[in-house]
């Protein structure tokens, strides 16, 4: 941690250059930034199949990525800091943290609340540690987004005791692709984000819905883990708890095989019986595929459902956003789900794909709908520049008090 704190800022007086490595359920991607600028100097991508978790080569991801990184033009050597995405940060990581190896065995503990996705970013954190050593690596939390929620969203309707004794409430993510959607959407409409009330989905092999109100998350579909909520890629997301019970109760299945299934083999991947990517099933939909059109009609209806509920819990919708692989790419499920929502005012939108930020029907017009790339890189990297500073600032205090 003293190697990290003592980080003067690049030579020069150049901008911070961060390698952002924002490693998901299905792919590693990689940008690098220098905040607060928003241009990515670089960019790559390690596509790792519907379910990173299982993937044979996860462990050259970082060493790929530097690669790519490199033939863009961007020199190792040029990199001074890396900002890390880390899905859930529990209670305790509700800012961007500095990473020393007992941080990261900290982390790791959190493994169980999101067992996808942890240890997968643990290992992204320690192999790009070995490959860049010297300069500061900081976590950023897509749960810290969430860290505001109120008491009725954060709490589940058990005994108090559960809460209060093994802690079992509501966390969310996606948060930094949630603030993220929240910053571009005030720039399309031309509001301040105090003003906005909006309702993000962000959909893609996760997926989850967040309401919120004036830039502050008011409630949210994932909970505990990212298992519940909407339908996804490998994941169920919610279902009756009364099917785990019976199962477990009877021996039809396992605590581990149950953990199995509704990770890695439910959602589109379970329905349509042979993918979970979006791209195939509608292909396979207009092919005639039964299973394949079944899938996408459930993960429509889920989808619309959670925004609904999520409305629910503001005064008013100015907009709608959706991002995310699928969001931001999948223009007929994106207008399927809209037409779905059509009792609650939000207007049709057009079944084209399209491959920039826009609003997709009359901003003046609320409830408006948006389709916003998602950029947890530019989060991130300023999250990076927000903790040097910090980090550096405190020491210079104590300096100076002492």
């Amino acid at each position: 941690m003293t190697r990290d704190l003592a980080f003067e800022g690049p030579p020069d007086h150049r901008p911070l250059r961060v390698l952002v490595l924002n490693p998901g359920s299905s792919t590693l991607k990689a940008a690098v930034v220098e905040p607060p600028g928003r241009r990515a100097l670089a960019t790559a991508t390690v596509e790792w199949g519907p379910d990173a978790s299982r993937a044979s080569g996860r462990a050259t991801g970082v060493a790929d990525v530097l690669s790519a990184v490199e033939a863009a033009g961007v020199a190792r050597g040029s990199i001074d800091a890396v900002g890390h995405r880390v899905v859930h940060g529990g209670t305790r990581f509700v800012y961007p943290t500095l990473l020393e190896d007992a941080t990261v065995n900290d982390i790791e503990a959190l493994a169980p609340l999101a067992p996808l996705h942890t240890r997968i970013s643990v290992d992204t954190i320690r192999a790009a540690r070995r490959a860049l050593p010297g300069i500061p690596h900081v976590a950023a939390f897509d749960t810290a987004f969430h860290a505001d929620l109120p008491p009725a969203g954060y709490r589940y309707p058990v005994p108090e005791a559960w809460y209060r004794d093994w802690g079992i409430r509501r966390f969310g993510f996606h948060g930094l692709s949630v603030a993220w959607s929240v910053t571009r959407a005030a720039e399309l409409l031309g509001r301040p984000v105090a003003g906005l009330r909006l309702v993000v989905a962000h959909l893609g092999s996760g997926c989850s819905v967040t309401a919120v109100d004036g830039g502050r998350s008011v409630d949210t579909s994932m909970g505990m883990t990212p298992l519940e909520g909407l339908m996804m890629g490998t994941r169920a997301g919610s279902i009756d708890p009364g099917i785990l019970l019976a199962l477990l109760g009877d021996g039809r299945a396992s605590p581990a095989e149950l953990e199995d299934v509704l990770d890695h083999r439910s959602g589109l991947l379970g329905v349509s019986g042979h993918s979970a990517d979006v791209r195939e099933l509608l292909i396979a939909e207009g092919a005639g595929d039964s299973a394949a059109t079944l899938a996408l009609k459930l993960f429509v209806r889920r989808a619309a459902a959670a925004i609904a509920a999520a409305a629910t819990c503001l005064p008013a919708i100015d907009a709608v956003v959706f991002t995310g692989g699928i969001g931001e790419n999948a223009g007929r499920v994106r207008a399927r789900i809209a037409a779905s929502l059509a009792v609650l005012g939000i207007p049709s939108i057009p079944d084209g794909d399209v491959d920039e930020d826009m609003v997709l029907t009359d901003a003046a017009k609320a409830p408006a709908v948006a389709r916003i790339k998602a950029r947890e890189d530019i989060v991130i990297a300023e999250a990076v520049r927000s903790a040097l500073l910090y980090a550096r600032a405190g020491r210079r205090t104590s300096r100076a008090e002492t």
